[in-house]
């Protein structure tokens, strides 16, 4: 409360003063407005012949940066599908039993089941052996560029052991 009064009492603040230099006091002139600044920067770029914006496809792919492009998506669509699967737990009418069930009786071969298991496993298990790899640059080491792809490497390698070793459960 003494933070308040003080704030709304200090000079220049205060409303009961006939004049408001709240917004004015503090601030440093402008030489140039934000349209001049982005038409001065599109001029430039115009005059050296540079592109519109970067895209992807002038980049060469590595594995560090395919790692963290799947990092990032395993993550939202982890998060995307738990929170799915929350919700049509609460939403929908019945038990865990009657929709166990009715996956039975869908009829599904083992190759179906198998992919099914796949595609679970493997962006969980990525993701956990990603974050881990995180975790570890995260005190410091590993950044030198062959142990990024090594490491890279090995992330991709225990993600599709520990998938598979999944599958087979």
């Amino acid at each position: 409360m003494a933070l308040l009064l003080r704030v709304i009492a200090r000079p220049g603040v205060c409303l009961a003063r006939p004049q408001y230099s709240v917004i004015y006091r503090h601030v440093a002139p402008m030489g140039t407005t934000a349209k001049e600044e982005m038409n001065k920067f599109w001029a430039k770029n115009a005059k050296l012949n540079r592109p519109m914006s970067p895209h992807l496809a002038i980049y060469q792919w590595s594995v560090p940066m395919m790692m963290s492009v799947t990092f990032r998506g395993t993550g939202v669509g982890l998060s995307g599908a738990i929170s799915a699967f929350a919700l049509l737990a609460l939403a929908l009418p019945g038990q865990y039993p009657y929709y166990l069930d009715l996956i039975h009786s869908l009829s599904v071969g083992p190759f179906l089941i198998g992919l099914a298991k796949f595609g679970l496993s493997f962006p969980l298990s990525f993701h956990t052996f990603n974050g881990v790899r995180h975790l570890w640059w995260d005190i410091g080491k590993g950044f030198r560029i062959p142990e990024v792809y090594r490491t890279g490497y090995t992330v991709i390698g225990l993600s599709v052991i520990t998938s598979l070793a999944l599958c087979l459960l």
